[in-house]
């Protein structure tokens, strides 16, 4: 007996939660009797019997499909169908620039990389008046960019 009492009290707790949950998601013209905030306390406080009271008066019956043609019934307003960020034009467009930024961004710090190392290799010539053996690399000045090598590995 006493588990049909917990079993009972929990298809109430249920139905009290469906209720809750569908007077408060129903759109505005879709309530009627009471306001929202009427109708919530209402299954709050009474649970079973304001549970049953919304899902019999509270809101409005929508109806089914004929019983011939089952044809379907078109929304008195049409709302426009959200688009997936992957469908939306203006999305793929700032991800194309976006990235088209970052490579160019990316490419003006190789070459400007690249045109440190080679003004880097120019000071380090030889020249042909230089004694031989004289080839070894300068000493990085103190002013000067670490080289690649000169950088601790991490």
């Amino acid at each position: 007996m006493l588990r049909l009492y917990v079993l009972l009290f929990v298809a109430q707790i249920v139905l009290a939660v469906c209720a809750l949950i569908s007077c408060l998601s129903a759109e505005e013209g879709e309530i009627r009797a009471l306001p929202r905030i009427g109708w919530a306390l209402i299954i709050l406080f009474f649970p079973l019997v304001g549970s049953i009271a919304w899902f019999l008066a509270g809101r409005e019956k929508k109806p089914g499909p004929a019983a011939g043609g089952g044809a379907r019934r078109t929304p008195t307003r049409e709302r426009p169908k959200p688009l997936a960020p992957d469908d939306d034009p203006e999305f793929l467009k700032s991800i194309a620039e976006r990235s088209r930024r970052d490579d160019q961004e990316l490419f003006r710090r190789w070459e400007e990389d690249l045109r440190r190392r080679e003004e880097d290799l120019r000071r380090r010539e030889v020249t042909p008046d230089d004694p031989p053996g004289r080839g070894e690399p300068l000493r990085p000045r103190e002013g000067d960019p670490p080289r690649e090598e000169d950088r601790p590995e991490v």
